[in-house]
């Protein structure tokens, strides 16, 4: 209503200024909406974008980790078995 009163003429009626007013209004929601469209628009396509970045970075980073946790197990075993047998020889 401030600015249809900001933009008043002279001999302009308050009937006519409402209508001003409303159709500020309305300018400003449709403008709003158009926003809130292009900003759903926009975090779709990073969503997007984001998913196929993990997709072609993690394939290569969990295989790495993978290998390296299916070692883990045999080394451990390998090195319990020398550590009981070096114990068997010194106490005998």
């Amino acid at each position: 209503m401030k600015i249809a009163k900001g933009t008043q003429r002279k001999g302009q009626t308050k009937e006519q200024t409402k209508l001003i007013a409303s159709g500020i209004e309305k300018g400003i929601a449709e403008y709003k909406k158009q926003q809130n469209v292009k900003q759903r628009d926009q975090d779709k396509k990073r969503k997007h974008q984001n998913k196929l970045k993990a997709k072609q970075i993690i394939p290569s980073e969990e295989f790495q980790s993978t290998s390296k946790l299916n070692k883990l197990p045999w080394v451990l075993l390998a090195v319990s078995w020398v550590g009981y047998i070096a114990l068997e020889l010194v106490f005998k």
